[in-house]
């Protein structure tokens, strides 16, 4: 049985600075960029919103696509996190995550 995945988007604020990952836990990779656990590019820019993700029943087609978005430019992903969410809400918060100041 092959493992889920998830593609996913941080922002640092509403059209802030973007990071885009591949994960087989979202919540707990959220939780990882929230306290820090991660040094480097997220951490040092703040970016902790969660501002789009998909799912993927297998790991290998998130893997995949988060590799093909990588080659995206900024425009094309901003276009894609406001077409499912339009003011940039932060969609982790309805997991029980504390809402991040602006």
């Amino acid at each position: 049985m092959s493992k889920p995945g998830w593609v996913y988007l941080l922002a640092s604020a509403p059209r802030g600075t973007l990071y885009l990952g591949v994960t087989s836990n979202l919540v707990n990779r959220v939780q990882q960029h929230r306290t820090g656990h991660f040094e480097g590019f997220t951490a040092r820019y703040d970016v902790k919103r969660l501002v789009w993700n998909e799912t993927y029943p297998d790991i290998a087609d998130a893997i995949r696509r988060e590799k093909a978005m990588k080659f995206w430019k900024r425009d094309w992903k901003v276009r894609l996190i406001e077409e499912h969410n339009p003011q940039w809400l932060d969609l982790a918060v309805g997991w029980g995550f504390p809402p991040l100041a602006d």
